[in-house]
């Protein structure tokens, strides 16, 4: 999200989440003129998660320590080893991974020890953003420890699915394109009520999961 008023309007739902995005080449870019007062306006609980394709580990850094960045997220072909250097520097971090018609869950084991958090998306022809929700009886394979946003095409008419759907290391929903006026800018009733509904209708005793607000693409 880039536009203060918008982010603003978000900002009264007290999302748990918001996302930004650093990655020139997406449409979704907040520039690099991004004031960073214009955060000022999330409440103290709302952490702020910065996204990141493949950029060099000084940028990140320099961009987190800039922006007060609560989470890091590495949507692009990272390494392990550039999870490990973040996390002893003082940052926590979220790697995503692209799900497609099968996924091999054995390719987490060297992240784990360095991620605080796992994304798994919809694998397609952009990094995120495809509008395209994966199979998420693929999740049901994995017994890591390490808890995962669910991410991929989440829209309004998600909000069943997700009441069925139960995985012990759920943490949180991430919505995006498909809660889009136009790209970056949120459509912030459609996200009131689709939460609304997810929340109340879960069975008695359930929490539901924290609320992501973000545009994850190129």
């Amino acid at each position: 999200m880039r536009d203060p008023e918008n982010l603003r309007a978000l900002a009264a739902l007290a999302p748990d989440f918001v996302g930004f995005i650093f990655f020139p080449r997406s449409k979704r870019y907040v520039g690099n003129d991004f004031d960073p007062a214009v955060l000022d306006v999330l409440p103290a609980t709302t952490q702020r998660v910065g996204v990141f394709v493949n950029e060099s580990l000084a940028e990140i850094q320099a961009l987190a320590n800039r922006y007060q960045l609560d989470l890091l997220q590495l949507h692009g072909d990272e390494p392990p080893d550039v999870c490990r250097q973040l996390q002893a520097a003082g940052h926590r971090v979220m790697k995503v991974f692209s799900v497609g018609e099968t996924f091999d869950f054995a390719q987490l084991d060297a992240y784990e020890p360095f991620c605080d958090f796992f994304l798994f998306d919809t694998k397609g022809a952009e990094r995120g953003g495809n509008g395209v929700t994966f199979d998420w009886s693929i999740l049901k394979n994995y017994e890591g420890p390490v808890r995962f946003f669910l991410s991929g095409g989440i829209g309004p008419e998600s909000a069943e699915a997700i009441q069925a759907f139960a995985h012990p290391q759920l943490y949180a929903l991430d919505v995006n394109s498909r809660f889009e006026k136009e790209p970056g800018v949120k459509a912030v009733e459609e996200v009131k009520a689709f939460w609304v509904f997810v929340a109340a209708d879960l069975t008695a005793g359930a929490v539901p999961p924290p609320l992501r607000i973000e545009r994850k693409d190129s």
